[in-house]
């Protein structure tokens, strides 16, 4: 795939069947199983409630075609005075990478997010996936010293 000018936007419900298949591929480089059946639907409840958060999409003006994502998702900590905010999900198709789309989408997601009102913006990050660290390292995120623990609440469907 080649591509020429990207533009970014906030994702509706009408993106929804061609964001799916990039959702599949960053869960599958991220290990994380791939359930369509419950995560598409949580897609579209997240896309049709905007307090809960936002997507947005990276098209290639020349084909119309989706090249990538970005999924901010809104909280709450006092240690932030407020809302904050997971980037909770980027993801670029590999033949755009190294073209700056990973940086400009997530610009595009931490100003949606604070324009939302977010006081903070988080995410997570694999400690062996230098050249991401090294991308949000530039972007201004900073590591703290803490440790994420996960407690799932519902078996996952």
């Amino acid at each position: 795939m080649t591509f020429g000018t990207v533009t970014f936007a906030r994702a509706g419900l009408e993106d929804v069947p061609a964001i799916a298949p990039l959702m599949a591929a960053f869960n599958q480089n991220e290990a994380i199983p791939w359930r369509p059946d419950t995560m598409v639907p949580a897609l579209r409840h997240l896309l049709s409630e905007p307090a809960l958060g936002v997507l947005v999409v990276a098209r290639d003006t020349a084909t119309a075609e989706l090249v990538g994502y970005a999924l901010g998702t809104f909280g709450y900590d006092l240690e932030f005075a407020g809302a904050d905010a997971f980037v909770t999900e980027l993801y670029v198709a590999p033949a755009c990478r190294r073209h700056g789309v990973g940086r400009a989408l997530l610009d595009a997601i931490v100003k949606e997010i604070a324009e939302a009102g977010a006081n903070a913006a988080h995410l997570m990050v694999r400690p062996e996936n230098q050249s991401a660290r090294a991308l949000y390292a530039r972007s201004g995120f900073r590591e703290v010293p803490r440790l994420v623990m996960t407690k799932p609440l519902r078996a996952a469907e």
